[in-house]
């Protein structure tokens, strides 16, 4: 459905070691950097045929967070949502809502943990088990 996700960075730098640190808890690799004519860069992180990018806001202004929005990333086991977690709030992230764990919801059990990035993004990490056969 989606070809990438992008959001905006007071400070590339910093979000790229944070986005360094928790999309390799996935098996993401370095992001390819890019510098456009205007001279602001952006970082593209691309892993099993999805993009999430970084810019710096072309207008010039401030870089904001989306009210009410939240991003989320696929994990393979309770484990890595943990570490997904983890590792964000060890590089910048701000722990959110409850702790990493096992949530009951209308669509069934998920694992989930919520952190903010250093610019205030709210990102999910979610695993849902395989249903018993």
């Amino acid at each position: 459905m989606f070809s990438h996700v992008m959001i905006g960075s007071n400070d590339i730098e910093r979000s790229k070691r944070f986005y360094d640190a928790l999309l390799g808890v996935l098996g993401v690799a370095e992001p390819l950097r890019n510098v456009s004519k205007t001279g602001h860069t952006r970082l593209f992180y691309r892993h099993d045929g999805s993009t999430f990018c970084i810019s710096e806001p072309i207008n010039g202004e401030a870089a904001t967070c989306a009210n009410g929005g939240t991003i989320g990333f696929k994990c393979d086991s309770p484990e890595q949502v943990t570490a997904f977690h983890d590792v964000g709030v060890a590089n910048g992230g701000t722990s959110i809502e409850e702790a990493p764990g096992l949530r009951e919801g209308a669509t069934g059990a998920m694992y989930l943990s919520y952190v903010r990035d250093p610019d205030g993004n709210k990102l999910c990490a979610l695993h849902r088990p395989q249903a018993a056969a």
